[in-house]
């Protein structure tokens, strides 16, 4: 592995983020914290937690080893009928998905919402004005489709990525995002003013171009794919090189994997039950929050764990610490200024994405405090990705999914307990400027409890991980206060300086204290660490 592959992952998966945010600010101008804005997170987070769960997650954890250790023993015929017949598999999986999300979509959103179901009574009530249910029903018929087209899309990705080949995968979302933003744009002066009708066109056109740019995003990335392959003749049969090996990996690792997105669906579980606006504020927080799991997390992870595989197979276990330990330096140097800059300048930067049209300062101050929450889990989440790899390598799923479990009974005992204790508490009355407005700080709690999970799972890897090999005694490295202090020192004095700045520049609006601040800090941090970047980005040597 080289700087070449993580820059290539972190290129494709920055501008996929990017044109990611669009997508959300130009949503958030038309939906704000509301319940259409509910809507609109209820619908895409199911179909996006399966995509992510069975493609991206498990099918990375299961496929990507074993496709790479056969490829590196030069077994290229055999590593072709293995993902041949992985592939033959996986659509028929991705169909019966498709297929449930359409005929069972009533009872998928009464299971992924459950308090949605409340909304009928409310409204005859004269309690509320829109009932949600409904809406996500018809939404969920159309995005379990697009779930569908993702989910094969990531057997791609595998490919792809074991060959070094890991721009495309990660840049292909763009085409999703840019499919999105057209269908918000194509109804958006439309529907603006239309009332109920006009949300709702507004959510089911976001649905329609979320499945259309799953199309695209397979269409890109499949003919890259086959070219390398020798042969690529798909077969349901469990008998090919790997195949039940892979199956056996491909169950623990759904939850080993997939901890932060059930995690975060467990949140929308809750969420549902709450105040009006309480699933819209996590999902713009959640969006925002995961952009650096993704770009630093993932994509570090990701180049990893075809090297970790090789070197699974070659019995060379003593060099994984070393790895692991550069890796851990390089997330520090990022996730260090991410963390810090969440929390001190966060509010300029949802500010900068989401504020205008139906998002307005209420909105920004409870998506901020959102946001503040789960930042406290991101160094946790990111170090808990590294750890993962060490057990996939090894094709040890079952670890990480009994950890997980764990994670998530914590994450819903804390996110519950806090979520309904700050239900009852208005925002109004820990930012007294935003008037009489009724959101609650439940997605407050939501998200700490989040947050505690995280910590959890990361004591739990690390507490199992194996020893008498040189992995677990290297990976006390890992968590070394001296190699995380510099980047937190120099992402400290930045967020200083430009705290003193932002209240130089207190009487310009928001969007401009943004545009200058945020810059500047990014360029204080770069400036204050030069030395550290260059030695972090120096090529390694196998």
């Amino acid at each position: 592995m080289s700087r070449r592959g993580v820059a290539q992952v972190a290129a494709g998966i920055l501008a996929s983020r990017l044109t990611g945010l669009v997508r959300e600010r130009v949503a958030a101008h038309y939906l704000g914290v509301s319940a259409f804005g509910d809507v609109f997170a209820a619908v895409f987070r199911g179909p996006n937690v399966v995509q992510n769960l069975l493609g991206e997650q498990a099918l990375s954890a299961s496929f990507i080893p074993l496709y790479a250790q056969m490829t590196a023993q030069g077994r290229r015929d055999d590593a072709a009928r293995f993902a041949s017949a992985c592939f033959a598999l996986l659509v028929v999986l991705a169909a019966s998905i498709a297929l449930a999300g359409v005929l069972f979509a009533e009872p998928i959103v009464a299971l992924l919402n459950p308090g949605l179901l409340q909304d009928a009574a409310a409204v005859e009530a004269g309690d509320q004005v829109i009932d949600r249910y409904p809406i996500a029903v018809a939404g969920v018929r159309i995005v379990f489709p697009m779930t569908a087209l993702l989910v094969v899309a990531a057997w791609c990705l595998g490919v792809l990525n074991t060959h070094g080949r890991f721009f495309l995968s990660y840049f292909a979302p763009v085409l999703w995002n840019g499919s999105v933003i057209a269908a918000f744009a194509w109804v958006g002066t439309q529907a603006v003013g239309a009332g109920i009708a006009g949300g709702r066109r507004l959510v089911l056109a976001a649905c329609v171009g979320a499945l259309l740019g799953a199309a695209l995003q397979l269409a890109v990335q499949m003919p890259a794919a086959l070219r390398l392959l020798p042969t690529f003749r798909p077969r349901l049969s469990l008998e090919e090189p790997g195949v039940r090996e892979a199956v056996a990996r491909f169950g623990p690792a759904l939850l080993g994997r997939g901890a932060v997105q059930l995690s975060g669906w467990l949140d929308l579980v809750l969420a549902s039950f709450l105040t009006v606006g309480t699933l819209a504020a996590l999902g713009w927080a959640q969006r925002i929050y995961l952009l650096p799991v993704a770009l630093f997390g993932i994509s570090i992870a990701a180049v990893e764990l075809p090297e970790l595989a090789r070197i699974a197979a070659a019995e060379r276990a003593r060099e994984m610490p070393r790895r692991l330990a550069v890796a851990f330096r390089r997330s520090a140097f990022v996730v260090a200024p991410t963390v810090v800059g969440f929390l001190a300048l966060g509010f300029l930067i949802v500010s900068l994405l989401y504020r205008g049209g139906s998002f307005g300062r209420a909105d920004t101050w409870i998506v901020y405090l959102v946001l503040c929450a789960y930042t406290v889990g991101l160094p946790a989440t990111v170090v808990s990705r590294l750890l993962q790899n060490v057990y996939f390598a090894a094709g040890d799923t079952g670890t990480p999914a009994r950890v997980a479990f764990g994670r998530l009974a914590v994450g819903a005992m804390a996110g519950a307990g806090a979520g309904f204790a700050l239900d009852r508490v208005s925002l109004a009355l820990v930012v007294p400027d935003v008037g009489a407005h009724a959101l609650s700080l439940a997605a407050v709690g939501l998200a700490l409890g989040s947050a505690s999970a995280a910590w959890f799972e990361l004591a739990m890897l690390r507490r199992a991980l194996p020893r008498g090999e040189g992995v677990g005694e290297g990976a006390a490295g890992l968590f070394s206060w001296r190699a995380a202090a510099p980047p937190v020192a120099a992402a400290v004095a930045s967020a200083a300086a430009c705290g003193a700045l932002w209240w130089r520049l207190d009487a310009l609006p928001a969007l401009g204290q943004a545009a200058i601040i945020l810059p500047a800090y990014a360029a204080l941090y770069l400036a204050l660490g030069w030395k550290r970047l260059r030695r972090e980005l120096r090529p390694r040597t196998r």
